[in-house]
């Protein structure tokens, strides 16, 4: 009953009559593991705000790693997991992923029960927290061979859109579940003012923030008995044709997440700071993000048995140069969009919720702002927007053609970050940011929602540019490549915070969407075009 033998969703007879309803089903039991895989990918940037809020004894330049940690582990991971579908089938693959996903979140429970809990296990729990960002590439390549290439565009904005509301759902519920004690344990103190979707909380105030990782557990189990019970396997010869048994395809998967961990933890190592790794200047994050996306490819290459002509097959994508394209102007959407998500909170913890001093002649960022607005009021509201508008955006693309839309995406991302960083540095030498708030805010949300909109078209251009059996693989692929935003755009503030000069980074990604509109203009609107607004 899980394995489906005849699928042709091209065939609109076959695709009424019962090709929609199954199709369907495996949309919305998909939607709301891969939502569970982004909360627990990026619940870290929520965590660590109240890390430093309860008093743990790590540094902010620390609490950032944890985010940057979990966002390579996981962009790394989505590597392997581009090619999981045609390995071990969508219904294996959906089931034992999401189940992954209650390590970290059990771990997390535990750590954070203490204070003493060393910096070495939260960063290893952010570590595996990266199954989670490796779900979405698995997810959206199974999802693209249910649906007919008409309607990719919608069905694909709905899985990674509502998929995406887990960054908005965890902003949310994490903390709400903090301030009591469904389940047990002994809460901390506040030493400093906290606050939910509807205020503060002031110090001084009971916590729970082992909540935050247990409460995942109420969704993950059902959802991984719904995945089991409820989705398919495609058996076609360009879906899944040779996956053996469940325990085998499991098996598979698990060989290939770990050269996932294995390269990452390399990258991690050379790149994060004493005692934790070597310290690498910070332009090597560059270099080194690049050869951990070739190394994994290539130690993929390696893997002996049935997998190694499956996966050659599908690697027929990197001599498309149309793969490479799409990784760039994707980066530019997704990236952006998981970045900002993964930076959000914090940044406007330190930013805003701290006044900006001269001390002697010298500019300190230590004097808590007590007028300053808290971020877990505020931090949900940009990757919701985000998430809401991206179905739109493949619906609109299905209409108008992705690349146009992507084209004017690109014009409102470059406006939105100058502004976003002419106010981000007048609040970092002001003693009042609060002042400069409310247009930050708002030019970031604006940002937000042309990602979320541009998220939907590019999709909608690689359902368009590519053959079906490579569609799949190409929007894993790309959805990796983009997901480092995860890791460099918290890494990037972090240390533009450290330099003083947050605006800095917000320039530097103006100048890359400049970049991202020209290539878009040229490859897919321009008067040497290949393919007419895909």
């Amino acid at each position: 009953m899980a394995d489906l033998q005849k699928w042709d969703v091209e065939d609109s007879q076959f695709w009424e009559s019962e090709g929609k309803r199954v199709a369907n089903r495996n949309l919305w039991i998909s939607i709301p593991s891969l939502l569970c895989g982004f909360a627990v990918w990026l619940y870290w940037g929520i965590i660590t705000v109240q890390m430093l809020n309860l008093g743990f004894p790590f540094a902010k330049s620390e609490l950032f790693t944890l985010a940057a940690i979990a966002g390579l582990t996981g962009a790394t991971l989505r590597i392997p997991s581009s090619f999981f579908i045609r390995i071990a089938g969508g219904r294996n693959t959906i089931f034992f992923t999401t189940a992954l996903l209650m390590l970290p979140a059990i771990g997390a429970g535990i750590a954070l029960q203490d204070k003493e809990t060393p910096l070495w296990i939260f960063q290893a729990l952010a570590f595996l927290s990266g199954f989670g960002g490796g779900n979405f590439a698995s997810s959206m390549s199974n999802i693209s061979f249910f649906f007919p290439k008409r309607q990719q565009g919608l069905a694909l904005g709905l899985n990674a859109g509502l998929g995406n509301f887990g960054v908005t759902t965890m902003q949310v519920l994490i903390p709400l579940v903090m301030t009591f004690g469904i389940f047990g344990g002994e809460p901390m103190i506040l030493e400093n003012t906290s606050g939910t979707l509807i205020g503060k909380i002031p110090a001084g105030t009971e916590s729970y923030i082992h909540n935050g990782g247990y409460v995942w557990l109420l969704l993950l189990i059902p959802l991984a008995f719904a995945g089991w019970f409820g989705m398919h396997n495609i058996r076609t010869e360009h879906v899944s044709p040779h996956i053996g048994s469940p325990l085998g395809a499991m098996g598979k998967i698990t060989g290939m997440l770990l050269i996932g961990f294995l390269t990452a933890a390399i990258g991690l190592y050379i790149i994060l700071p004493a005692p934790t790794g070597l310290g690498a200047p910070g332009w090597a994050k560059w270099p080194v993000i690049a050869g951990i996306l070739f190394g994994t490819v290539m130690l993929m290459k390696l893997i002996p048995g049935d997998i190694k002509p499956n996966l050659q097959r599908q690697f027929k994508i990197f001599s498309n140069k149309h793969t490479w394209i799409m990784s760039v102007i994707y980066t530019m959407t997704f990236g952006s969009f998981i970045g900002y998500s993964a930076g959000f909170a914090l940044a406007i913890k330190v930013v805003f919720g701290y006044q900006h001093l001269l001390v002697n002649g010298v500019l300190t960022h230590d004097t808590v702002n007590a007028n300053g607005p808290s971020a877990l009021m505020y931090a949900w509201m940009g990757p919701f927007i985000g998430a809401l508008l991206r179905p739109v955006g493949g619906w609109i693309a299905d209409k108008m053609g992705g690349a146009k839309v992507t084209q004017w995406v690109s014009i409102v991302m470059i406006g939105s970050a100058f502004g976003v960083a002419y106010f981000l540095q007048a609040a970092y030498a002001s003693a009042t940011p609060e002042d400069f708030f409310i247009p930050f805010l708002v030019l970031f949300l604006i940002l937000f929602a042309a990602t979320g909109i541009g998220n939907g078209s590019t999709f909608r251009t690689i359902a368009m540019v590519f053959n079906k059996e490579q569609t799949g693989p190409v929007l894993g692929w790309t959805s990796a490549v983009a997901a480092y935003g995860a890791f460099l755009i918290p890494q990037l503030f972090g240390e533009q915070i450290k330099a003083a000069t947050p605006e800095y980074a917000l320039y530097g990604f103006a100048i890359f969407y400049l970049v991202c509109l020209a290539i878009n203009w040229w490859y897919y609107l321009g008067p040497k075009r290949e393919y007419d607004n895909p």
